[in-house]
Order: C-alpha cells, then structure tokens, then sequence
C-alpha cells in the first residue's frame, strides 16, 4: 500500500525586520510619488494652512525621509530632534497640534494605500507587511505628536513668563534704589514671581532701598498679602529696604486680618512720597532752588 506524498516544506514566514527592510526599499523606490501625494492631501485637508506649498514641500520631503529612517532603524531620536526644530518653526506661525496630528496620520494612510496596491495580490502578505508597519507607524505619529505638544506647552511658559515680565518690572531710577509698581490682580502665582524678580533686581543693582507701589492693584486675598509681607521680609535680609506706597484700605484691611503689624512695613501715601523717602535714605537731599525776581 502506497504512502500519500508528503507535502513540500513551506518556506518560514518572512520575520518582522525582513518585511521592514522591504517596506523601506518599497518607500524610497517610490518617494517622489508618495510625496506629492501626501502633500496634495495635506493641502485638501486644508492642513498647515499658515505655511506656502513650497514651505509645505520642504518640511513634507523631511519629515518623509525621517519617517522611512525610522521604520529602517527603530530609532526616533533624529525624527524627535526634528520634530522640535519643526515646532520651533511653524508654532509661532499658527500651526495647531491637530494640524501637526493630522498630517501624520495622512502620510501613515498615504503609505498604507500604497502597500495595498502593491501586495493586493498576496493577502496573507499584505497582513504580515501591515503587521509590521502598523506598530512602527504608531509610533511615529506618537513620537511626533508627542514633540509637538511638548515644545507647544514650552513656548506658551516662554510666552507667559514674558508677560509676567512686562506685568512686573523692576525698574532702577536711582544707583542702589528701585521702583516696582504693580498693576492688575495680585494673585498668589503673581505674588510669588514677583518676589523672585525683585530678589534679582536688588541682587544685580545691589540696591538698598525698593519702593514697591501698589496703587494699581484693587484688591489682595489673604495668601497674596502673606507674599507681600514676606517679600519684604525676604529684601530686608538681602540688605534693602522696602518702601510701600499707595497701599489701599482693602489692601490694608487684608494685612490686619491675617495679624500683619502695619507698623513693621514703611508705608507712605503715594508714589512720589515714597521716592522721596526712598531717596532720603540713601542719603540724597532735595534743594527747590527759588525763581529769580
């Protein structure tokens, strides 16, 4: 009785890293094409809307040949570096974190259609291919997005920091003296930034005398005024000594409330009293010459 033939060996499934190199040889065989593809998608998603086609070209062709470096080496550290050079480009520009999203995920289904057409003979080959593509391609959109938002959220403190600045500047009218006028609501945050600029300022022009000016601040709540309070404190020890003008009743009930000796902050009425007295502590003296008959 004759045995049935044994059936041939199949040759093991290609492994992940071989379909990769395949994919990557596939991509640069044919990147001309999947480029302008993407780019023509990018621009009727009405993507990137704040930068010029040319502009749109140049960072496509980039992020592309980074996008193909990656799925070749597993490695993102280069597309990282890139996607925050291209966050520090085209954030100040307008370009919102959806529009950065969206076009990587339209240059991942650019390239997924290009792999249908192409193994859309072979599925089982197709599905081994995506199976590998998919993961790295995740991690791309991942890796980009990720930058993205994280060098967004850096600009925005940049950006708030400034304000800040400009909110609160120390300023030095006279050598060893200066004046911080304060406008607007003067919350805990505010407080707190507050004391470490003017601990700046009195360390840098060596100051010995702060006029701290609150005319333009309406009101304080209980934790603001204990900032207040300690950042005197904080300039007496640093040698200077701080002068407060304009302080408003609101203002001056709040320090009664949470137990402040008024008698322990030098206050004057207004701005101009306070730079005089700033002025007699270090010593200057104010000479009204008399107009000739």
């Amino acid at each position: 009785m004759s045995s049935k033939p044994k059936p041939l060996p199949q040759p093991p499934p290609e492994s992940t890293a071989a379909l990769l190199r395949e994919l990557v040889a596939h991509l640069r065989e044919n990147r001309i094409q999947l480029r302008e593809e993407w780019v023509r998608r990018i621009t009727e998603s009405k993507l990137l809307t704040a930068m010029t086609r040319e502009e749109i070209f140049a960072e496509a062709t980039s992020v592309y040949d980074n996008y193909v470096e990656v799925l070749e080496t597993g490695s993102v550290e280069a597309l990282q570096t890139y996607a925050r050079n291209l966050s520090e480009r085209i954030i100040p520009r307008g370009v919102e974190t959806h529009e950065v999203v969206g076009i990587v995920l339209l240059l991942r289904d650019v390239l997924a259609r290009s792999l249908f057409r192409k193994y859309q003979g072979d599925f089982e080959l197709l599905n081994r291919v995506l199976d590998a593509y998919e993961p790295a391609a995740n991690r791309i959109a991942n890796t980009v997005a990720v930058s993205f938002v994280e060098e967004r959220e850096r600009t925005i403190r940049l950006q708030q920091e400034a304000i800040r600045e400009l909110s609160t500047p120390v300023l030095q009218v006279r050598e060893r003296m200066l004046i911080l006028p304060i406008i607007g609501v003067l919350d805990s945050q505010r407080a707190r930034q507050l004391t470490e600029q003017l601990l700046r300022g009195i360390r840098a022009n060596r100051a010995k005398v702060v006029v701290i000016d609150i005319t333009g601040v309406p009101s304080v709540d209980s934790t603001a005024a204990n900032h207040l309070v300690q950042t005197v404190e904080a300039s007496r020890l640093m040698g200077a000594r701080v002068i407060v003008t304009g302080l408003s009743s609101e203002v001056a009930q709040t320090l009664v409330t949470i137990g402040v000796e008024l008698g322990k902050i030098n206050a004057v009425g207004d701005l101009q009293s306070g730079m005089e007295e700033a002025e007699r502590l270090l010593g200057y003296r104010v000479i009204l010459e008399e107009s000739a008959a």
